[in-house]
């Protein structure tokens, strides 16, 4: 298996953790929220904006700073249940500025599953094996980190991307550079983050190969299972289900920006909503 040393990993992401430096400490951000700045432009990367966060270097540290807030912005946005009044002019006007393309908040909250995804992959794949040094110098005093015990990082677990895992690395110990760069939206994502919850009207019977058909119609060879709810007695319907998507893009492509979203077959109603384990 091909490694690296954290050496040789500090250079591949030295941009990264210069400008996470002068957020943490330049600037005097909270860590969490800057490791999950970092992530989102980390995403936006992935997503085709290039070179995001090496045009960041440039940037006088107010001008981050004012960029960072809407990194955090687009964060926030990603924790509301309802679609926000976005501002005129899209709510990003610096960052569309800085990486040269126009950006708005519509286009997290109408990929809002698929974000959400990217950012907490980025966040557990890069950030949390980059800043271990960075963080533990902002957070001497505050965080202790025992051993090989995951170092404290206040914040965290966030409400909507979870915990993150940063443990401290002696610097002999290689790390596998498989799968380490990137993140593929086809894989690596957990089977709950493409999952959907439906309901359906009582008195009219929904089948499971209506409900896969009528997602298939939508956006193609998406489907790679339906959960229908066991019937306690023969004679009653499912009145609810679970269905598990190929990709977590479908998710988006299915509620567009929506908490819930309608759907008709064959004159029976459908709603769909992302899928909360809790259920």
């Amino acid at each position: 298996m091909t490694s690296i040393t954290v050496e040789q990993l500090h250079a591949y992401h030295a941009i990264d953790r210069e400008v996470f430096s002068r957020l943490v400490i330049n600037l005097r951000r909270k860590p969490a929220e800057s490791l999950l700045v970092i992530a989102v432009w980390l995403w936006l990367e992935d997503k085709r904006y290039s070179n995001v966060i090496a045009k960041m270097t440039s940037l006088a540290d107010t001008v981050l700073n004012v960029v960072a807030d809407e990194a955090a912005l687009c964060l926030d946005s990603l924790e509301y249940t309802n679609l926000p009044i976005i501002p005129i002019g899209g709510g990003l006007p610096f960052t569309s500025i800085v990486i040269g393309k126009e950006i708005s908040l519509e286009m997290f909250l109408q990929n809002k599953f698929t974000a959400i995804s990217g950012i907490k992959n980025f966040l557990n794949t890069v950030c949390a094996r980059i800043f271990t040094d960075i963080l533990q110098c902002v957070l001497a005093g505050t965080s202790q980190m025992i051993g090989n015990q995951p170092l404290v990082v206040p914040g965290f677990p966030h409400p909507v991307f979870g915990d993150v895992t940063i443990l401290e690395r002696p610097v002999d110990n290689d790390f596998p550079a498989g799968e380490l760069w990137g993140w593929d939206p086809a894989r690596a994502v957990p089977e709950n983050d493409r999952t959907m919850f439906l309901t359906f009207s009582r008195g009219f019977p929904v089948t499971k190969e209506e409900v896969a058909e009528l997602f298939t119609s939508i956006c193609g060879d998406c489907v790679v299972n339906v959960q229908m709810q066991e019937k306690s007695q023969s004679s009653e319907q499912p009145l609810y289900a679970k269905i598990i998507m190929r990709t977590v893009t479908a998710v988006d492509q299915i509620l567009c920006g929506r908490r819930v979203a309608k759907f008709r077959i064959n004159g029976k109603h459908i709603w769909a909503r992302k899928y909360d384990r809790r259920e």
